[in-house]
């Protein structure tokens, strides 16, 4: 049976540390000469055979982690979102075609508002499904209470919500075929969860990941969340960065968008190891101008291309913390929840104790407050995942005493491959605004605009028979507005063939803000070439719609 950790301490400022995390903390040469300038010592060379190489994956033994190292790592975990999350909200979506390379302004107070954001209270919504029915709860459970949750929600979560809400269920809930936004970020913000409980488990992890994940995900947001998670996994075992990104791959199937992209930020880095900006401009030249949830904006949130910035940051920043994190903000786009998952990570492998003071040190200020939405602090968050860890260690073939956990390591098994959209691309937009002939509205539409920040112009049916019809060349096509309390329903044909009818009440409005559209329709598969999309407004409307208006902003065309 393999020992994780020796019974070998260190002190420094009256703190313990057990010897395998004092040296993975002190591997980065910033925090050893540190350590160095202060006069402390610790046998680098017993260290080094400690960790001569990460944990093995696989085989029949038991890998041994006390308990009170494995509580540090998850406290390091939960405060790394916390901390990632804050230091990159101010850049959220402020550069999102290009670097920011000003620095960000932080004191530890910061890390109070982490208890508002929807990138961790989100994923604690699964957490209390798993506490109330068990680890086991079906995907139908776990979407119940995530659709009725009482926070708010956009892109492929919003699309996830209402189709449970529409009536899908299982499997069934976010294919691509049913949520185009499928590809998007939302399982990668909300997958680090399934990693924190599954320590050096990625099968494990990715078997869990595959129901959380089918109600906003499916193609390459899945594989986010698979990888991710298993990022965290790995790094229970592991303090070489480079070997937890490379190994982590195997959890998703390889021929994937996503793992194409991580492989290229892992090559690009080999080139190129220090200078993080060449990955960059490789990423923003062969990934950043395909997301087919919002084409016609720079605002991006493909995962692959934010996942790719995860491991830019994590290979890149080598374990300094602000390294890191200025690297995930630089790299634009959803920079809290990069920031966030690349934080996380670093939080597993140095444990809490090891968080530089300057961002944890407000922490245990806040520790007992809920997050918003929750009834978990991170104090019961920790408790929790600890829980929860308990049973996956021992569903595993491990066990688990008083003083420590035994766990069975596993070799990361991907799953059978199924894309998203990754092969569909943006041949044009025509929005209501562009007056273009190719779409035409006939009968009773009205001009609306929501205002407070949305000026774009919208027309507005409110009267059964009020009639789109779309002309257009391509291979797909997506009808953008917005869902709302009087929502009609309206019935679809392309080329003269009834598709199918659309429901576009919802339980309060979404659609405001360009970033955040509803898609009320889309089709893809069609031959390439012309067609033409005709949607009626219908007098039979859901029971719970207050009216018959179908709000229509623009069309996406794809190919």
């Amino acid at each position: 049976m393999a020992k994780y950790n020796l019974r070998l301490t260190f002190n420094t400022d009256g703190n313990k540390f057990d010897l395998r995390s004092a040296y993975a903390y002190l591997c980065n040469l910033k925090h050893l000469t540190t350590y160095i300038m202060h006069n402390r010592f610790i046998s680098i060379a017993c260290a080094s055979l400690l960790l001569a190489g990460c944990t093995a994956t696989g085989g029949d033994r038991l890998v041994e982690i006390s308990r009170d190292t494995m509580a540090d790592k998850v406290r390091g975990a939960w405060a790394g979102k916390m901390i990632g999350v804050m230091y990159g909200r101010p850049m959220e979506f402020a550069c999102n075609d290009r670097m920011y390379t000003d620095s960000i302004l932080w004191t530890p107070e910061k890390v109070t508002a982490s208890l508002l954001e929807d990138d961790i209270y989100g994923q604690m919504c699964f957490m209390s499904t798993l506490e109330r029915l068990g680890l086991d709860a079906p995907v139908d459970s776990l979407a119940h209470d995530f659709a009725y949750a009482g926070f708010s929600l956009c892109h492929a979560n919003l699309q996830g919500r209402k189709n449970y809400l529409d009536g899908l269920r299982g499997d069934e809930i976010s294919t691509p075929a049913n949520n185009i936004h499928c590809d998007d970020i939302d399982f990668q913000i909300e997958c680090d969860f399934i990693g924190f409980i599954n320590p050096l488990m990625p099968a494990s992890s990715d078997s869990l990941c595959a129901r959380v994940g089918a109600i906003m995900s499916a193609g390459d947001g899945l594989y986010a969340g698979m990888y991710v998670s298993a990022l965290h996994t790995l790094a229970y075992g592991c303090a070489d960065i480079d070997s937890i990104v490379t190994k982590a791959l195997g959890a998703i199937p390889a021929e994937s968008g996503y793992a194409l992209a991580i492989n290229d930020v892992i090559e690009c880095h080999r080139k190129n190891p220090g200078d993080w900006t060449a990955t960059w401009h490789m990423l923003n030249d062969k990934y950043a101008p395909y997301d087919i949830c919002t084409p016609y904006l720079p605002f991006n949130i493909d995962a692959k291309l934010n996942g790719a910035y995860i491991v830019t940051a994590l290979l890149y920043g080598q374990g300094d913390w602000k390294r890191t994190m200025d690297i995930a903000v630089g790299c634009g786009q959803d920079t809290d929840c990069n920031t966030s998952n690349a934080a996380a990570v670093l939080g597993i492998i140095y444990g809490y104790n090891a968080i530089p003071d300057i961002y944890k040190s407000h922490i245990p200020a806040i520790a007992d407050e809920f997050f918003d939405h929750t009834e978990y602090s991170l104090n019961k968050a920790v408790d929790v995942t600890l829980g929860f860890m308990e049973q996956c260690v021992t569903r595993s073939g491990g066990h688990v005493t008083d003083e420590a956990f035994f766990i069975r390591p596993q070799q990361p098994a991907a799953p059978e491959y199924r894309p998203g959209h990754q092969n569909l691309r943006i041949a044009g937009t025509i929005a209501v605004a562009d007056r273009n002939p190719a779409m035409r509205f006939t009968g009773n539409w009205t001009p609306f605009t929501y205002g407070d920040g949305d000026s774009d112009p919208y027309l507005v049916a409110s009267k059964p028979g009020d009639r789109l019809d779309i002309d257009f060349d391509g291979t797909g096509i997506a009808i953008l507005g917005s869902w709302d309390t009087d929502g009609s329903r309206a019935s679809v044909s392309i080329d003269g063939r009834h598709d199918r009818d659309i429901d576009t009440y919802y339980v309060t409005m979404a659609g405001k803000y360009q970033g955040n559209r509803a898609y009320l329709y889309f089709i893809t598969g069609l031959p390439q070439g012309r067609h033409t999309l005709s949607m009626e407004n219908l007098a039979d409307r859901n029971p719970a719609s207050a009216g018959n208006r179908l709000y229509v902003e623009r069309a996406l065309i794809y190919r």
